[in-house]
C-alpha cells in the first residue's frame, strides 16, 4: 500500500460485497476495550438526576448498557457474538450532564470495542429516555473508543 492509498474496509471484500470477517485462524487472546459517551443537559436536570434515590435512573442506564453489550452481535449485523467475561458501565453526573464510561472484556479471536461502544451508547440513550420529559434540549454526544488492548496469546 502506498502513501495516500486508503486502507481497505474490513467488512467489504475485494469485489465490494459486505462480509463478516473470518477470524477462524486467529489465536484467542485476552482483549479489553473502553468507550465513553456523554449526555449534555440543563444543570437543573443534572441536579435532579443526582438527587434521585440510589438505584433509580442511573442504575437503569447502567443495567441497560450491560445488557446492550451482551447483545451487540444482534444489533450490529457483522459483529461476531463474543463470550464477554465482564462489562463495567459507570455513570457520573456532572454540573450539566452525565458522563458514561463502559469497559468490556473477553478472551476471543476478535476485539470488544463494539461491545464497549454499544454499552456506552445505550446507557446514554437510557439516561436521555429517563430525563426527556423534563429536558427537551438534551444531547447525546461524543460516543467514542477510549482504549483497546490485546494481550499476547
Amino acid at each position: 500500500m502506498t502513501a495516500g492509498e486508503a486502507l481497505p474496509l474490513s467488512h467489504v471484500d475485494e469485489a465490494g460485497r459486505v462480509r463478516m470477517v473470518d477470524v477462524g485462524a486467529k489465536a484467542q487472546s485476552r482483549r479489553r476495550a473502553t468507550a465513553a459517551a456523554e449526555v449534555r443537559m440543563a444543570g437543573e436536570t443534572a441536579a435532579r438526576l443526582r438527587d434521585l434515590p440510589k438505584g433509580d435512573a442511573l442504575a437503569v442506564a447502567q443495567v441497560a448498557g450491560i445488557m446492550a453489550a451482551k447483545r451487540t452481535s444482534e444489533l450490529i449485523p457483522l459483529c461476531h457474538p463474543l463470550p464477554l467475561s465482564v462489562v463495567y458501565v459507570e455513570l457520573a453526573v456532572e454540573d450539566a450532564g452525565v458522563r458514561i464510561t463502559a469497559t468490556a472484556e473477553t478472551t476471543a479471536q476478535t476485539g470488544v470495542e463494539m461491545e464497549a461502544l454499544t454499552a456506552a451508547a445505550v446507557a446514554a440513550l437510557t439516561v436521555y429516555d429517563m430525563a426527556k420529559a423534563i429536558d427537551k434540549a438534551m444531547v447525546v454526544s461524543d460516543v467514542r473508543l477510549l482504549e483497546k488492548t490485546k494481550e499476547a496469546p
